[in-house]
């Protein structure tokens, strides 16, 4: 297990909090402290052995930032114990715990050396700070719009689009709840559509089962990928909502809203409920095929549906030449860097398989969107992926 660790409102850990490994990188700087003094006396500077490999790539390959082609010299084997540098990310809060996690243990790594900052602006904010040159990397939980591209495109602006993991949108309500199990996608409509504004204020209103008792709404803002996502999917289209709901670019600030509220509903990402499942209660969905409830297992499958989703960080195309940079990326699609922690904080890792083709785009630089703009691509992650 990592030294990182979500509490309950998925937050950094201290800084000072080393765990096993952390310990380990200690005692190993105090040795090379040691060694090098002695070094100086016996006039033997050489610290060989002691950096930790970031990757270790085969010199057959044409990975890195060398794809077959082009007339770009082989990049040298970076270790992290060479890296140093800084790295600006903001975006979705969605896609947050993830990349704090993975920014959290590079910096352990690089000891200190690489310093990641991690803003919370949601994907729609995140992408105006992308777009203008301010991020390094931009989380998103939704692929980028149409304007977006534009945006980005006139200010110059090439990037890289990663999927990073599996997230279920997950709909809760207040533990206390004893009459709501299930909600199907017309109940979710009946509820946040435009029209509803005004007029759909009781639970009996939405199902003549369900008591006629006030209900509270909770939504991530209008800058959220996962607002724009939850719209699209349930009304029809991004961005076509009631307007008067307790609404929070921060989702725990939505998670101690339900968790304090009897009358509650609300929804934000899986690994937010899986940090909170004992202030909150899980409703399964049904979107045509019977209740099904989010799960590891059901988000990854596709059985949860039609709520299940990528999620995804851009890298800006200059910013992929900076070492540093580049093997952060490594590192965060890497099996032991963020594939794990992705399962530690909650969200859903993807099959080997597609992360070797994620990677293999990132060391091509291929730029621009398969997910998003004007043209989606369709299909499965791993088919868009093959052919993009």
């Amino acid at each position: 297990m990592s030294r990182f660790r979500c509490d309950k409102k998925i937050h950094r850990v201290k800084q000072f909090d080393f765990g096993f490994t952390g310990r380990i990188y200690f005692i190993g700087a105090i040795a090379l402290i040691a060694i090098s003094i002695l070094s100086i006396g016996c006039g033997n500077t050489t610290t060989e052995g002691l950096d930790i490999n970031a990757s270790t790539p085969d010199p057959n390959s044409t990975n890195s930032l060398n794809p077959s082609g082009n007339n770009r010299s082989d990049p040298p084997v970076i270790k992290i114990g060479d890296l140093s540098g800084k790295i600006k990310i903001d975006g979705s809060s969605t896609v947050f715990p993830i990349t704090e996690a993975v920014a959290e243990e590079f910096g352990y790594l690089t000891s200190g050396n690489v310093r990641v900052v991690v803003g919370v602006s949601g994907s729609g904010g995140g992408f105006k700070k992308f777009c203008a040159g301010e991020t390094d990397l931009s989380n998103a939980s939704r692929p980028i719009k149409q304007e977006e591209v534009d945006l980005c495109k006139d200010a110059g602006v090439e990037y890289i689009e990663i999927p990073v993991a599996l997230d279920g949108l997950s709909v809760m309500v207040n533990p206390i709840n004893d009459f709501v199990e299930c909600v199907s996608i017309e109940h979710l409509n009946t509820l946040w559509e435009p029209s509803a504004e005004g007029h759909i204020t009781q639970w009996n209103q939405v199902d003549p089962t369900w008591p006629a008792e006030k209900i509270q709404l909770y939504g991530p803002g209008v800058n959220s990928g996962t607002f724009d996502y939850f719209t699209e999917t349930v009304n029809g289209e991004s961005q076509a909502s009631r307007g008067v709901f307790v609404a929070s670019e921060d989702d725990n600030v939505l998670v101690l809203g339900i968790s304090g509220d009897k009358r509650s509903l609300g929804y934000f990402g899986y690994a937010y409920y899986v940090e909170n499942q004992n202030r909150l209660k899980i409703l399964g969905i049904d979107g045509g095929s019977g209740c099904v409830t989010p799960t590891d297992e059901t988000i990854n499958n596709g059985t949860y549906k039609p709520l299940s989703r990528p999620l995804f960080i851009y890298l800006r195309k200059d910013s992929a030449f900076e070492p540093h940079i580049r093997e952060f990326v490594r590192y965060y699609l890497s099996e032991g860097g963020g594939q794990k922690l992705t399962t530690e904080v909650g969200y859903i890792p993807f099959p080997g398989k597609i992360y070797e083709l994620i990677q293999s785009r990132v060391d091509s630089t291929v730029t621009g969107t398969l997910f998003g703009g004007s043209n989606p691509q369709k299909g499965s992650i791993e088919a868009i992926l093959s052919r993009g």
